[in-house]
């Protein structure tokens, strides 16, 4: 494999399931690590040297905040060499698999679980298509069980389903007979398919589907027309005035049951149970961590699968091959038996060409993932992760037991999902109380305790010995949404930096607790992600403070002739340079880095500080902070303006000024000082780092200055935003002044 060495293969006397090799780039990697470290101690004596020959307060604070950011991005830096230090990439080979399942009895059975929460955002024809994705997969369909949570406890997220397991018996036969990839309907009508009558005719289907599913969430009820069976109409009539979302008694409906609900060619269908938990308003209901635990309880009862799937209900399935990757190695007999979970990368449709909003996440889905497969395994990013349903009961070594027999991941189910001894325990565990006096969300399941659940949870079972690996086939295993405007971007951005604060600055902090319990290099990777928002200071200390120098005439950095200057370079050109060359080796183009750097600045002065002040308010008692589902739908205007590459604003967001300012001071900044220069009132010699980075600003900022002049649709910055910028820019240039030259 190109760029690869060190190959490793399971078995040697039979064909391997899969194989590793660790990147040849790694010894140049821990080469330069070591070149860059020795250039970050210099520069911090340089700081330092600097700091204990200020002679004025104003200089001394300067000096202080510079040290202290550039200690911040120091540490940051250091998290990320963490990922280099040894990245692997990993290979299956599913055609292997037959030396050790003969039959398809043999397979282990599979519990998938969809999380929703909101229809009018998450619409149930999206979510109804991951479900029908991975009904769809080549596996046996009578050891595949799908749960679909609705948080939202919603009608019409029922009805969806209920046309959804109608539509998958004609659906699921065809997909087998065509030996089609993209399992998922609206992907594959919208794709390239080949039409013949049989295609026209599952199309007719769908769309007739899709039109009742529509025509419902329209009119925010289910006409009775739709409504074909006496079993239909007793679980929708569950939806009663006193029924509201935040407020309901549990609904657990089977949808269908495997062996006994059969597909037009006669094959047993898999099972498909929709579960809403019960609310109450004075419960805690713990997000998106308590309706997974939920799930793990209820398909316990019910099936009680060895390997559970989480799934994003906009994430569907795109490989159908998918389980047979994760088989490779948790049927290996060689495998090691630590293995907790293996993750896939999160991928995306609908990307424009450049990725204005760098939604991709290519170092967070991809890169940093590789490096962690190197050492302990990757974290668990909320979706596309395939479970051994026993890591969520203890560690390897020591388990710990469910309340109940029936919970254990050991227990044998015996019973038919719909015997009513089954459903009467699934209710019961299902209850909003039913998780007081247990372990759940602590020792057992989901943990509790962060908004990243995902992080969190993952974090805790490396933390307890387990292992993970990171799958990544050559076919994407699952394809997601993504959010098409800039404030859905942040919004997300911020909820996950309020829960990544959680754990930052909680007993389980990784660089205290993860060190302690994973070693040093694990823990340098979980705090990667756990310290993001602590990159807020660094990037509006760069982003204001040489800015207001320059507009007050007060040097910082040193003179071109300053031998020094040669330090800020090599660490600027490095870390920039190196993180290109990650990224172009990952797949990425040059464009697209470029707009995944600007996105970090955005997020510096947006979502990151945000973020962090939320989270400070919270822990202060001044407020408090729920669940945002991101949005997933949007209009034709905004589809196209993202399509072409156009910011999307918009909105009077307070996330918004910050960025708008930035902009501002920038601008005006590296005008007033190239109009001096150019004047002969100052010397270039003198300035050059603080023109470099206004300017370097200045021109990621270029999306912003065409939003608040020169555009007029509705994508536009909102000129109250503007406004409202300006005015607090004159306000920190007349404090700068009047405090910087003391």
């Amino acid at each position: 494999m190109k760029g690869s060495t060190e190959n490793s293969t399971t078995g040697h006397a039979h064909p391997p399931l899969h194989t590793v090799k660790v990147l040849r780039r790694t010894p140049l990697n821990r080469v330069f690590a070591a070149v860059y470290l020795a250039g970050i101690f210099v520069l911090f004596y340089h700081h330092t040297r600097i700091l204990l020959s200020s002679t004025t307060i104003s200089s001394f604070l300067i000096r202080f905040s510079f040290l202290a950011a550039d200690i911040v991005l120091a540490f940051m830096w250091s998290t990320v060499q963490s990922f280099r230090m040894r990245p692997v990439r990993r290979r299956e080979f599913p055609e292997n698999l037959k030396r050790v399942l003969e039959n398809s009895g043999e397979f282990p059975g599979l519990d998938v679980f969809i999380c929703t929460a909101d229809p009018y955002k998450e619409p149930p024809l999206g979510v109804a298509n991951t479900a029908l994705s991975v009904m769809a997969y080549e596996y046996p369909t009578e050891k595949i069980s799908v749960y679909v949570s609705d948080d939202g406890g919603s009608e019409l997220t029922l009805f969806a389903f209920m046309e959804a397991a109608k539509f998958a018996g004609y659906w699921l036969p065809f997909c087998r007979k065509k030996k089609i990839e993209e399992r998922s309907p609206e992907a594959y009508f919208r794709s390239n398919c080949v039409y013949c009558p049989e295609t026209e005719d599952i199309k007719i289907k769908y769309n007739a589907m899709k039109k009742r599913i529509e025509t419902a969430m329209e009119k925010g009820e289910v006409c009775d027309e739709y409504v074909s069976s006496k079993e239909e109409r007793e679980a929708l009539s569950k939806w009663i005035d006193k029924f509201t979302r935040q407020d309901h008694p549990a609904v657990i409906q089977v949808l269908l049951e495997s062996g006994q609900d059969k597909d037009t060619s006669g094959q047993s269908m898999p099972n498909l149970i929709y579960v809403s938990r019960q609310k109450s308003r004075t419960s805690l209901h713990h997000f998106k961590a308590g309706a997974l635990n939920t799930l793990l309880r209820v398909s316990a009862i019910m099936t009680n699968a060895p390997i559970v799937l989480t799934q994003d209900c906009d994430m569907y399935s795109n490989n159908p091959l998918t389980p047979q990757h994760v088989l490779c190695y948790i049927c290996d007999p060689a495998m090691d038996p630590k293995l907790g979970y293996i993750q896939f990368p999160q991928r995306f449709h609908g990307l424009n060409k450049n990725d204005i909003y760098a939604s991709e996440f290519k170092p967070l889905y991809l890169t940093n993932p590789a490096g962690m497969d190197g050492l302990a395994g990757p974290c668990y990013v909320g979706s596309g992760c395939f479970f051994r349903r026993r890591v969520f009961f203890g560690a390897p070594s020591s388990m710990v037991s469910p309340e109940i027999p029936e919970l254990s991941p050991c227990h044998v189910v015996d019973k038919s999902i719909r015997s009513r001894e089954a459903l009467a325990l699934a209710h019961h565990v299902a209850g909003c109380n039913y998780e007081d006096g247990t372990n759940w969300g602590s020792k057992v399941g989901f943990r509790y305790g962060s908004l990243s659940e995902d992080y969190f949870s993952g974090y805790r079972m490396h933390c307890e010995g387990w292992r993970s690996l990171f799958c990544q086939p050559d076919r994407e295993a699952f394809l997601g949404d993504i959010p098409l405007s800039l404030i859905d971007v942040l919004t997300q951005n911020k909820r996950w930096c309020i829960g990544l604060s959680e754990v930052a600055f909680s007993k389980y902090s990784p660089v205290t607790y993860g060190t302690m319990a994973m070693g040093p290099l694990m823990a340098l990777s979980y705090a990667n992600n756990a310290y993001w928002p602590t990159l807020s200071f660094p990037v509006i200390m760069y982003g204001f403070l040489p800015q207001l120098a320059l507009l007050i005439n007060l040097p910082i950095f040193p003179k071109v002739s300053d031998p020094w200057l040669i330090l800020y370079i090599f660490l600027f050109v490095g870390s920039y340079a190196q993180d290109l060359i990650d990224f172009i080796l990952g797949g990425g183009t040059l464009q697209k880095w470029w707009n995944e750097q600007r996105m970090w600045l955005i997020r510096g002065v947006t979502s990151y500080p945000f973020g962090l002040v939320e989270f400070s308010l919270k822990c202060l008692g001044f407020s408090s902070f729920g669940f945002n589902v991101t949005s997933k739908v949007v209009d034709d205007e905004q589809r196209k303006r993202y399509e072409q590459g156009i910011f999307e604003f918009g909105v009077a967001s307070p996330m918004f000024v910050p960025l708008t300012m930035a902009a501002m001071i920038n601008l005006v900044s590296f005008l007033l000082g190239f109009v001096e220069i150019s004047r002969g009132r100052r010397r270039m010699e003198e300035w050059f780092i603080e023109m470099f980075i206004t300017g370097f600003v200045m021109l990621n900022s270029c999306p912003i200055y065409e939003a608040m002049v020169l555009r007029k649709d509705k994508g536009r910055m909102p000129t109250k935003t503007t406004i409202i910028s300006a005015v607090f820019v004159y306000a920190l240039y007349t404090a700068a002044y009047l405090t910087l030259k003391i």
